[in-house]
């Protein structure tokens, strides 16, 4: 995952692979998607006990690990996803005055324990050049566990661009924006077109008294 790297839409401290593949995309089954989502949350508490964590130097004194909601192979959704070329750049909300531009890249449609729900996913522009990033895309939402047991300004996923009309998205991979753990940081909002009407109980838990 190599959380730290991904997380260059924050200012500070501020890769991904190719393209995905042109075979058919299917969810993961129940087995290996448990160890994937472990090693998702392996390489995240590696990465902030190490001299890249993000946290404030009193907090990384006394890091254990981070807090996941349990694993949840229902969260591993099967998304139908849509292209909108005709889209604009804009200029993205952040937690400080700072105000990246964005374009929305397409539309992702899932069922969500019987409920439809369609999720809008960006594109940086200026990463985009950049060869490492060129397949990228910020997936920033809201639901209803933000300011209680999730942070209250939301979650991120990273994407890659799909080959076809099909894209995975797994909430259990969700993490919390790194400001979050540090003011330092200038972070993403997500765009209120992507707020879910549903308790996503999956992903990273709210860290400290956020």
């Amino acid at each position: 995952m190599k959380y730290f790297k991904l997380s260059l839409i924050c200012i500070l401290c501020i890769s991904i692979h190719a393209c995905g593949s042109s075979k058919k995309v299917k969810l993961s089954d129940a087995p290996k998607h448990q160890l994937s989502v472990e090693e998702f949350q392996k390489e995240m508490n590696e990465e902030f006990k190490s001299e890249k964590s993000p946290l404030k130097p009193e907090d990384k004194e006394h890091f254990e690990g981070l807090e996941f909601f349990p694993i949840n192979h229902e969260y591993q959704v099967l998304a139908d996803f849509v292209r909108t070329p005709e889209e604009k750049p804009f200029a993205m909300a952040t937690s400080t005055d700072r105000t990246p531009i964005y374009i929305k890249y397409g539309e992702a449609s899932f069922e969500l324990k019987g409920v439809k729900h369609t999720l809008s996913l960006y594109r940086n522009p200026k990463l985009s050049r950049m060869e490492q990033y060129k397949y990228y895309l910020f997936l920033p939402f809201t639901d209803l566990t933000n300011g209680n047991t999730s942070y209250g300004g939301g979650r991120y996923i990273d994407l890659l661009i799909p080959r076809g009309d099909k894209i995975i998205i797994d909430f259990n991979k969700c993490y919390n924006p790194l400001c979050s753990y540090n003011d330092g940081y200038s972070c993403p909002v997500p765009p209120r077109e992507n707020f879910l009407d549903a308790e996503i109980q999956a992903g990273v838990k709210a860290w400290g008294d956020h």
